[in-house]
């Protein structure tokens, strides 16, 4: 069985939408991490949070787990409506990076590998912060903004896959999916 170890909706979206069946179970795990990388923290954590899982002995886990990052720091979601603006002043006509990382674990296999996006903000004006932050949509987002939403208002222009930027690099975990034996399901 294929388990996503993520309570997110938009990597249960991605993963529904390649036709793949699978179940949810959220890990528990510490997501502390210390002078890692982008790059180093997000395949730690989704390396942590697929091992988490008490996973059966035919059982294949995907974990996930995606970071802004600007000049090499790490934009986690905003503690507050002030840091959400904070962050998106950073990002204000600025190129950042996304990471993902991913995690695909069975008993026989393990992948751990990242993919990642460069992002183009427009400028936002102080107006466009504010009317944005009031939203709401920015407060439970890495980087205070979500490409999928109300977000995309202020993006110019992705280079890399949409889906790393959304959460789960759809055409990465497809392919290394089929390392597993797993294929999307036909109707």
């Amino acid at each position: 069985m294929l388990i996503l170890a993520s309570n997110s909706p938009r990597r249960k979206e991605i993963l529904s939408m390649l036709g793949f069946e699978f179940e949810v179970l959220v890990s528990d795990c510490d997501e502390t991490t210390y002078n890692l990388t982008p790059k180093e923290t997000v395949m730690e954590l989704a390396k942590r949070k697929a091992l988490a899982i008490n996973a059966g002995a035919n059982d294949v886990v995907i974990g996930s787990d995606t970071v802004v990052s600007i000049d090499n720091m790490i934009l986690g979601k905003p503690k507050n409506a002030d840091d959400a603006k904070r962050m998106l002043h950073l990002l204000s006509g600025n190129c950042h990076e996304v990471y993902t990382g991913v995690a695909i674990i069975s008993k026989e296999k393990t992948i751990i590998d990242f993919v990642s996006a460069k992002v183009y903000f427009n400028e936002m004006s102080k107006e466009d912060i504010d009317y944005y932050v009031s939203t709401l949509e920015p407060m439970d987002k890495a980087g205070a903004y979500a490409v999928q939403g109300k977000g995309a208002a202020y993006i110019e222009k992705i280079e890399g896959d949409f889906f790393t930027v959304m959460g789960l690099p759809a055409s990465f975990v497809s392919n290394k999916l089929k390392e597993f034996g797993i294929y999307p399901k036909t109707k």
